[in-house]
This record gives structure tokens, C-alpha cells and sequence, in this order.
């Protein structure tokens, strides 16, 4: 869906698609008709759409469209992609991260720079990438589900790792709040986790962060739950084997649903609300507490698919 206008773009798809798995089309809702279609070789793993341009993500190559004309612009050659990941930025000038050539890597294009920036993120295959709207952020999952890193774009250094648990999980979705203050993660593991970032939006350009003894402290509920160990024979050997995990940044607030089944994540335009859409057609919108963290408070439930299920 192009923003909240009418105009939307989908592939055929299920047992009995109307349309073809290997074709785009572009929907105009107010005309109730089709005002454009893109035909590939392949099959569509993936479509983001801009007021400008077009990106269809195929198996192992990616193209982007003049949204106007439907020229191709540039293709993009990758490590085969069966989830279609790619993101674009929304806002300013189009920046678009997808996987790169290697397991693991991520690329990214400024356009308006006309700069190409190769990211290793990740030793395991890439699962999962978001960008903050202006695009000068990035979020990568891997394959692993257990760590998220955040880096900048620009030059593609490491501002923030965050974990979401100890366990391999299937990363289903990322999302950046609008001020990039917030990260949200879903996984197959049932939880939605909402971390804290630390970078300071104002000093990106000079890639720094707030270190956790200055202005923006990490909240306790942040910090390892193992923390309560603290000082005993068994923290210092823990910290001895394992200290990665035990100083890792963990989430400041969670939500829980069925495991297993997948959830998108998003947020919502009120302070502090996280809206999370099911493929059952639930809809949950809830709120968290900045300052003190934990559970977050459901607002609202809706099921679209059945719509007598109401909060």
C-alpha cells in the first residue's frame, strides 16, 4: 500500500491466484481497476513502494522502477532471497538496504549520493532488516533470531546491539518508531520486544552514541535479568564464559501472543503504542511504559478475519 492513498500493488499468490505469481499489479482502489502491471521471468518475493519508485524483489535480483513511466531505474543482484527482503526509506531521498552478494552482508544504495555501502552484519544469512523512514538507520536479524544490531548507513559502522533472547528464533518483523528512539522486534517465539536506542539522532552524522554514564542511561529493565547475580562466585564465572550475554541490552518492554504464529510489527501514532497484525487477521494496538518498562497494556483487539472476536 503506497502510504494511505489508493493506490496498492499486489502478486497473485494461494491455490488459486487470480492474478500470476511472476507479475505486479498496480491497483488504482478509488477506480477499482488495474493501472499498470510489471512481468517478471520469476516468481515476486517481495514489493515496497515509494511516491517515486517501484522495488520488486525476485529470487536473486531486485529491480527498481520509475514509479511515473515504469522504467527500470537499476538492478541489484543478490544471495538467493526466497523471504524477499528489502526495505526503502519513505521520507527524503531514496535509501534501499537488501541482502548483499555474501551470507550475511547487507547492501545499501543512496541514490541521492550515488553510493553503494556493503555491511557484513551478520555471520549467518540475513533474516530480517528495517530503516528508519529518513533511512539513516538500519536494523539486521539473522538467521539466528538472537541478537539485532543497528548501524548507520552512511559508512556502515555498528552504533547499537541489542538482545532479544538466548535462544535461535525466527525474527518475523523490525520496526523503527518515527523518532528512532524505538525499536520494536517480533519472533516466532510468541514475545513482541521493545528496545531503547541509544543513538543520538542529532550527532549521527559524527556516528556517536550516548555511552549508558551520560545523558541517556540504559533503564534497568534493560540490562540482564541475570544481574541479580551480581558479585557471587557463580556471576563471576558466568561473566568469565559467557560476557556477551550477560552484558548484553535487553528489551524494555514485551508483549506476548501465540507462539509460532507470524506477527508484523509496527508503531502506532500515539505516544508510546505498538500496533502488532497477525496472519489469523488479529490486530492488537498496545502501550508501554517508557520509563519503568515490563509487560505493555493492551488497548485493543480486533480479528478481521473474525470479526465477532473483539476486545
Amino acid at each position: 500500500m503506497l502510504f494511505r492513498c489508493n493506490i496498492l500493488a499486489f502478486v497473485g499468490g494461494g491455490p488459486d491466484p487470480l492474478h500470476p505469481i511472476n507479475k505486479v499489479m498496480i491497483w488504482d482502489d478509488h477506480q477499482s481497476r488495474c493501472i499498470g502491471e510489471l512481468s517478471f521471468r520469476s516468481e515476486v518475493k517481495g514489493v515496497r513502494l515509494r511516491r517515486d519508485q517501484i522495488v520488486v524483489v525476485l529470487g536473486h535480483r531486485i529491480f527498481v522502477y520509475n514509479f511515473v513511466d515504469l522504467k527500470v531505474l537499476h538492478q541489484i543482484e543478490t544471495i538467493p532471497n526466497p523471504k524477499g527482503i528489502c526495505e526503502v526509506s519513505h521520507s527524503g531521498t531514496m535509501v534501499l538496504a537488501c541482502p548483499g552478494l555474501q551470507k550475511g552482508q547487507v547492501r545499501v544504495e543512496h541514490y541521492a549520493l550515488k553510493r553503494t555501502k556493503f555491511i557484513m552484519a551478520h555471520d549467518s544469512r540475513i533474516a530480517c532488516l528495517a530503516l528508519t523512514q529518513d533511512g539513516r538507520l538500519l536494523a539486521t536479524a539473522s538467521s539466528k533470531g538472537t541478537l539485532v544490531r543497528v548501524f548507520n548507513t552512511l559508512d556502515g559502522s555498528l552504533l547499537q546491539e541489542v538482545r532479544r533472547g538466548a535462544d535461535r528464533a525466527e525474527i518475523y518483523s523490525l520496526a523503527f518508531s518515527h523518532t528512532a528512539q524505538w525499536l520494536a522486534v517480533s519472533s516466532d517465539k510468541g514475545t513482541v520486544h521493545v528496545f531503547n536506542l541509544k543513538v543520538d539522532s542529532g550527532l549521527l552524522g559524527h556516528d556517536r552514541l550516548h555511552s549508558t554514564s551520560e545523558s541517556n542511561p540504559a533503564s534497568p529493565k534493560a540490562l540482564s535479568s541475570l544481574s541479580i547475580f551480581k558479585g557471587s562466585s557463580l556471576c563471576a564465572i558466568a561473566y568469565c564464559v559467557l560476557p556477551k550475554y550477560f552484558s548484553s541490552e535487553w528489551s524494555v518492554a514485551q508483549f506476548r501472543l501465540p507462539e509460532g504464529l507470524q506477527h508484523a510489527v509496527a508503531f502506532g501514532h500515539q505516544k508510546n503504542t505498538i500496533v502488532i497484525l497477525g496472519l489469523d487477521g488479529s490486530f492488537y494496538r498496545c502501550q508501554f511504559d517508557s520509563a519503568m518498562g515490563g509487560e505493555m497494556t493492551q488497548l485493543e483487539y480486533y480479528n478481521f478475519l473474525k470479526p465477532e472476536e473483539t476486545f
